[in-house]
């Protein structure tokens, strides 16, 4: 059981409070707590079956919670819709890329613009200078800026999780959730991913799950360990790597 912080009036930007969800009687997530704190990533690791997709579901409204709070600033995302956590600024990358391969990089990124996403935005939307602007900005941050012309299919799988964390950032989520952004990444686009990571918190949070343990190393300033649904270590990445427990269930050695 994680203890909550000393100072009641501290603000988080995500606060989990014993998170629990029953699948006929079985704990997926068991009595879950943690704290996300302005400009942090947090690295959510543990076992396969452990929880860690689970508890994305549950912030983003797609599982529903069996008791336990999720307060993302002042709102309990429980008693939210999943595309009404998505306007409160929540968003999420799944492990899989969901992108429009048919669509260039511009167009994956341009139709993600907030305005065009209630019904009468996309009919009234525009490629206006401001839209042209921001699709730019973002594709430099997310190296990209040289294939903004390219259809998506034909991007490497790394420029693709890319892409997608792109299609994120156009948003401007105050918290971005990844499931394994790295998964089938070449070393240098691990490395380049660590950079990006690095570069977009400086104006959100954001909660990464990864089972890659050097890129975990690169990128967080505080671990979750989950297992069998229960925080089992929570700290800093050094801390959680030498607990007893986390070698015996996780790392192994």
């Amino acid at each position: 059981m994680i203890i909550p912080p000393n100072d009641p009036q501290k603000q988080f930007v995500l606060a989990v409070e014993a998170l629990t969800v029953s699948f006929d009687g079985f704990k997926a997530v068991n009595d879950v707590s943690f704290y996300v704190d302005e400009n942090e990533i947090r690295v959510i690791i543990g076992p396969n079956g452990a929880g860690k997709t689970t508890v994305l579901d549950l912030i983003c409204g797609r599982t529903r919670a069996t008791s336990g709070s999720i307060k993302f600033r002042d709102m309990d995302l429980t008693k939210m819709s999943e595309s009404n956590i998505v306007l409160a600024g929540v968003g999420r990358k799944f492990q899989n890329p969901s992108i429009y391969d048919d669509l260039t990089v511009f167009e994956n990124l341009e139709i993600s613009f907030p305005r065009g996403r209630s019904v009468f935005g996309a009919l009234t939307f525009r490629r206006d200078a401001e839209v042209r602007r921001r699709v730019e900005e973002i594709a430099e941050t997310i190296f990209l800026a040289d294939h903004l012309d390219e259809r998506a299919e034909f991007l490497s799988h790394g420029q693709k999780q890319w892409l997608e964390i792109g299609m994120l950032l156009i948003q401007d989520p105050d918290l971005m959730m990844l499931d394994e952004p790295v998964a089938g990444m070449s070393v240098s686009e691990r490395k380049k991913t660590a950079e990006l990571l690095h570069k977009i918190i400086k104006n959100r949070s954001v909660i990464v799950i990864e089972h890659d343990m050097k890129f975990v190393e690169d990128i967080a300033h505080r671990v979750t360990v989950l297992h069998q649904g229960k925080v089992l270590s929570e700290g800093s990445m050094d801390r959680v790597k030498h607990d007893p427990r986390v070698i015996e269930v996780y790392l192994g050695h």
